[in-house]
């Protein structure tokens, strides 16, 4: 380097600008929901994590203030056309947001139901695979849209690229010892003298007297396939159509989340999916299922684990697409590095949890030469064993290494760790939080008195003494996925924890094999289906009784504390929010002038139940609410809410805005009402700080002490060492998993077992390294 430059670098490196002055993220006066007039800075280029408990204002500061104006000021630098085109954000609730860069979220929201979209589709694994077997396949059978299920030229004609056609089990339909008369017909809404009953029997084909088992074949074939087709009955002209027919017609072309509970009740146990006969369930056309590189087609490459095709990709080499198979290695690593190895490309997106959602999309990043962005992540560990937690631990930091800002929204110790920096937001859930408790480093908050940093060392200890199993529930040949001939048996009467490392088979066994049998109810993540009218009041059955208590109260009809009735704001119908439609702008969504945001007509409003109008009823806390209905149906219903844990939840609060974990336990707190033998919990801890474990394990405790069986699927180590038995799946994930590996108490696996969560439960509860064997 010469004198100039050196001269001229020098003066570079001591020259200040304003520009050097943009260190922080500075929150000012933040009321988004429950936050209470937050003030914060937050380090730029460092990572973020932001800890307290479910309901203390967390994803309010970091998502619903933040990311959320950092995309609607991106969004508003496009022109008016485009921002139609885009959903619409309002501004949130904050006197000022300064320094912001543009904000990435990824987070937990599943990847859609769409059955076109895999992990390929949505990676961009499989359009990269396309090309290369475009290139280099044999034969050639030409452009990269020939292997495409999406597009006309190569899916299958037979099943239109789906890999899956529909039949019926006639056995749920019918009953063949039956006539039509006796209610052969089992269908939903087809019982006798109903409206479709009447235009089958009275059609003419054949007798309704008759024994469906004594039927022609000319009968059977009009009874169930013929062809909508006009009938002369009498004097009437009906429209006739076979049962089949009809009932594809008028459920099988609909959501199945759309449909009432006991119609998609009938068709999931009528409709029977099976791979497509002409294609194998590969989605594609012959020709392109013809066409192979080292003896493998493209379906086959696809159906294999991403580990292995990684492998087999390193083993193509052709300086044609040198480029594009480097790019398709290192994002296959990409999926391997971050714990996603035992996926495969055609595995369906709609089929992934939450978590294994997050970390698809995080790949998209991990690659990217883009620096200096916010990257936001909501509870990265969901659905990670404590194994697995280190590997995503090196992600976020080589994200936040590379000139980024990493925003955390999490509860895991281990994670909380590795931060640069901490804002612990509490104290309490609901009303009781929305305030800062501590900013600072990891060691200042172990040193704190906020709750957070009094749990950062807490253990739970095993027990002393575990539960005698009343019996067992078999299970037998279990080979569903990746599943190898499974045997175990699953005690009653004690809590169960299965565990194992991601894709070791946990969900395959319980949801596969137990979940489904007589008396087990099931509290999933599941998104509650719902318009936006839905929420925890309407969801658990609470608005019913409370709208008769208005009623008595006051002498009038019920119907009038509903908001999608007779009481309902005629300008919003209820909704409390008007939507404005601006044509070619983003639409808006403005409190409704009327009502003011209560919903009902002012009429409505004067009626008080001890002194409250339904609309502050629903914006009660469901601790407050518990508080106020001392007895009946309301007290008993939001006495399971609290005991879940969702005492903060507001009884109006939308269902859209629950958390996976929040929904999990609305839906828990429904099912204690029923007195089901067997709970069966999909991860419940997730959303839930350390000192929410503690209350979670209490409620398992005491359904279990009720008599009843509990089985939880779970990797957090608290609930493992609580647990009076575990079966530990493995030994890895995908292929290398599918089998027991332990069976037994926790005192047991801390004491002999040398899996992966024996070694991490050892470590938990005795402070002894995990890999002790090792020498590590």
């Amino acid at each position: 380097m010469s004198a100039e430059q050196l001269s001229q670098s020098s003066a570079f490196g001591a020259q200040q600008t304003e520009a050097d002055g943009h260190t922080v993220i500075q929150v000012r006066g933040a009321r988004e929901n429950n936050l209470r007039n937050v003030s914060v800075d937050i380090p730029k280029r460092r990572l973020t994590v932001f800890t307290g408990v479910s309901g203390s204002g967390k994803s309010s500061l970091v998502f619903g203030t933040i990311a959320a104006e950092s995309q609607r000021l991106i969004n508003e630098t496009y022109t008016a056309f485009l921002q139609s085109l885009m959903p619409s954000q309002a501004r949130p609730d904050v006197d000022g947001l300064h320094n912001l860069s543009a904000a990435i979220v990824v987070d937990q929201e599943r990847m859609g139901a769409n059955s076109r979209s895999t992990v390929g589709t949505a990676t961009d694994a499989y359009t990269m695979l396309r090309i290369v077997f475009s290139r280099l396949g044999t034969p050639h059978v030409g452009t990269a849209t020939h292997f495409s299920f999406n597009s006309p030229e190569g899916m299958c004609p037979d099943c239109e690229g789906l890999g899956q056609v529909t039949d019926m089990d006639v056995d749920q339909l019918v009953d063949r010892d039956l006539s039509l008369k006796e209610g052969a017909i089992t269908v939903p809404n087809f019982q006798v003298d109903s409206w479709y009953w009447q235009v089958m029997a009275g059609s003419g084909l054949y007798d309704p007297d008759k024994k469906l088992r004594d039927f022609t074949e000319t009968e059977w074939q009009d009874l169930l396939y013929k062809a909508p087709t006009k009938l002369r009955v009498g004097t009437s002209n009906i429209s006739y159509e076979g049962l089949v027919v009809k009932i594809r017609r008028l459920w099988l072309g609909k959501d199945r989340e759309s449909m009432q509970p006991h119609i998609r009740a009938f068709v999931d146990r009528a409709v029977v999916f099976t791979d497509c006969p002409a294609c194998g369930g590969s989605r594609l056309s012959q020709d392109a299922l013809s066409s192979r590189i080292a003896g493998r087609n493209i379906a086959e490459c696809s159906a294999m684990q991403i580990s292995d095709l990684a492998e087999f990709v390193r083993g193509i080499s052709d300086p044609s697409v040198a480029p594009l198979l480097a790019s398709l290695g290192q994002l296959l690593e990409s999926l391997v590095e971050i714990g996603l190895g035992y996926l495969s490309l055609d595995r369906p997106s709609a089929t992934l949890s939450g978590g294994e959602a997050q970390r698809v999309k995080m790949v998209r990043h991990l690659g990217s030469s883009l620096t200096d962005v916010t990257y936001v992540f909501d509870e990265p560990t969901t659905g990670l064993h404590p194994h697995d937690i280190q590997r995503m631990n090196d992600l976020l930091l080589r994200l936040r290494n590379k000139g980024n800002t990493v925003l955390v929204v999490e509860h895991k110790p281990e994670v909380i760790a590795i931060a640069d920096h901490v804002v612990d937001l509490g104290p309490g859930a609901g009303e009781h939080g929305g305030t800062i408790c501590y900013t600072g480093d990891v060691a200042g908050l172990a040193a704190s008195d906020t709750l957070t940093g009094r749990h950062l060392g807490h253990r739970a200890a095993l027990r002393t003494k575990v539960r005698t199993p009343a019996g067992h529930i078999g299970i037998k040949g279990a080979d569903l996925h990746n599943l190898k001939g499974v045997d175990v048996d699953v005690p009653l009467g004690v809590l169960t924890v299965v565990t194992g490392v991601a894709g070791s088979g946990k969900s395959s066994l319980i949801h596969g094999y137990l979940a489904s049998r007589d008396g087990v109810a099931v509290a999933d993540q599941s998104p509650i289906r719902g318009s936006r009218r839905s929420n925890p009041a309407t969801y658990s059955g609470l608005l019913g009784p409370i709208r008769n208590a208005f009623a008595k109260a006051n002498g009038v009809k019920p119907a009038l504390f509903s908001a999608n009735s007779a009481g309902a704001c005629p300008n919003c119908a209820g909704i409390g929010l008007v939507y404005t439609d601006l044509a070619m702008m983003a639409g808006v969504a403005s409190v409704c002038e009327r009502c003011e945001g209560r919903r009902f007509t002012p009429e409505v409003l004067a009626y008080t139940l001890r002194g409250r109008n339904i609309h502050q009823v629903l914006e009660m806390s469901v601790t407050e609410a518990h508080a106020f209905f001392t007895e009946g149906q309301p007290r008993a219903i939001l006495g399971r809410m609290v005991d879940v844990g969702l005492g903060y939840l507001r009884l109006g609060q939308p269902l859209n805005t629950l958390s996976g974990g929040e929904r999990q336990r609305l839906k828990l707190a429904i099912q204690m009402a029923e007195r089901s033998s067997v709970y069966v919990l999909d991860e419940p801890t997730t959303g839930l700080h350390m000192a929410d474990v503690d209350k979670l394990l209490a409620l398992l405790d005491r359904l279990v002490d009720d008599g009843n069986t509990v089985v939880v699927i779970e990797h957090h180590l608290a609930v493992m060492a609580h647990a009076d038995w575990i079966i530990d799946l493995g030994p890895g994930g995908g292929h290398d998993g599918g089998q027991i590996v332990f069976t037994g108490t926790p005192d047991e696996l801390v004491a002999n077992g040398e899996t992966l969560t024996g070694r991490h439960l050892r470590e938990y509860v005795t402070g002894l390294p995990a890999y002790r064997s090792e020498g590590r």
